[in-house]
């Protein structure tokens, strides 16, 4: 027994000495992201404002009176709608008179003729003189004139006749009438009666920056990215409330001049317009993709970090410690920066974590995940009846004697 008693207080005091050294303190986690060259559409947010594709100002061409409208404030008419009635009793009128002189002209031509087709036989026999036959044929002559010109002036009749009812020129959206019945229009000017917008398709004029333009262009010509060809550059739409429009557009021509005031360049781009969401002078924001970078590195912009000394970001080295790393970055694409020098294929960048690493401390680096891709990848919920707990049986209550 003393033995024993021996043994246990060694025992006691091995383990009581091997608890008072004290553990190895594990390394900080920090999540990094490997950098990795990836292909990528670059693109730019501009400011544009919405335009009608075609507008036509509907006036008055003749002086009268309205006596009716016929259509309905903002409302869409195709091209050939009746949209206004002007008084027509007077040109009528003058039409009918305009069709009286051409009856009148022709009757005259007809007399004359026959008298040129008596004449020319009774010449030829010298039963007449050629005094005679020459009147003649220039009273002809003079009828045939007549007789264009009463054409004429009953075809401007015709015309003034049917200006007494006013089409739409084009297919559209028509605004508010501009007149009301009873309303003497035409009188000395072309009165304004109604405006037709066609809004489907609808124009998209943007502006951006010509130092924006000479960089792409010269990142172009030196084979740092690919130019994006005619006709094919994609536009996306974000409308004032922030939602993207579904449907897609395309540019259609780049302005060749640069506003002295704004040092701007102007684009115009078409977007289709089915439902008429869109309306003429609405202010919304444009994603023009203009170039591919096929070589792209890019990294969280939580990553980036920015002083007076410029933008770095913290890299985790081969030995696992941590450097600080100057960069430079060029456009924002989605939630990432497009780094333009800095950084390589395979380094390691510090996405979070940043608080507890600081240069030259080792850490352990673990891979970063994206929270928003992480959030939409995550299972759905347990439905009620697999939430529901499972209810264990219950025992018999024993029974007493």
């Amino acid at each position: 027994m003393i033995a024993l008693s021996i043994f246990s207080v060694a025992g006691c005091g091995n383990t009581t000495s091997a608890s008072q050294k004290p553990p190895d303190k594990p390394l900080q986690e920090v999540a990094v992201v490997t950098v990795a060259p990836a292909r990528i559409a670059l693109s730019t947010e501009l400011p544009g404002r919405l335009e009608a594709s075609r507008v036509a100002e509907v006036r008055a061409r003749i002086a009268g009176i309205v006596l009716k409208r016929e259509f309905r404030e903002g409302s869409d008419v195709k091209a050939g709608d009746v949209l206004f009635r002007i008084d027509p009793s007077p040109f009528q009128a003058t039409y009918a008179s305009a069709q009286a002189a051409v009856a009148k002209a022709e009757a005259t031509q007809l007399q004359v003729d026959l008298k040129v087709g008596r004449y020319k036989p009774l010449v030829a026999l010298n039963a007449i003189s050629k005094q005679e036959y020459d009147d003649a044929l220039a009273a002809q002559k003079q009828t045939a004139a007549d007789v264009e010109s009463a054409k004429a002036a009953r075809q401007t009749a015709s015309l003034n006749l049917g200006y007494a009812t006013v089409i739409a020129p084009i297919s559209g959206r028509v605004g508010r009438a501009q007149v009301t019945e009873g309303a003497l229009v035409g009188q000395g000017e072309a009165t304004l009666l109604a405006t037709v917008q066609q809004i489907d398709p609808i124009y998209l004029n943007l502006t951006q920056s010509s130092t924006d333009v000479l960089r792409l262009q010269t990142a172009i010509a030196k084979g740092q990215i690919t130019g994006v060809g005619d006709g094919q550059a994609k536009i996306t739409l974000v409308t004032e409330d922030g939602r993207v429009y579904p449907h897609a557009g395309k540019l259609l021509f780049s302005d060749l001049t640069v506003d002295a005031s704004s040092g701007a360049i102007t684009l115009r781009a078409v977007f289709p317009n089915p439902d008429h969401v869109l309306l003429p002078g609405m202010y919304v924001r444009a994603q023009l993709e203009q170039a591919v970078n096929e070589q792209a590195i890019s990294v969280p912009q939580q990553a980036v970090i920015r002083s007076n000394e410029g933008a770095s970001v913290w890299v985790v080295g081969a030995d696992g410690k941590v450097a600080v790393r100057p960069i430079k970055t060029g456009s924002v694409q989605g939630n990432a920066w497009i780094v333009r020098e800095g950084l390589k294929a395979g380094d390691r960048v510090i996405v979070e974590g940043l608080q507890k690493a600081k240069p030259g401390m080792t850490v352990k680096p673990v891979p970063w995940h994206d929270p928003t891709l992480t959030a939409l990848n995550q299972a759905p919920a347990a439905s009620p009846a697999e939430a529901k707990p499972t209810r264990s049986p219950s025992r018999p209550t024993p029974q007493t004697n």
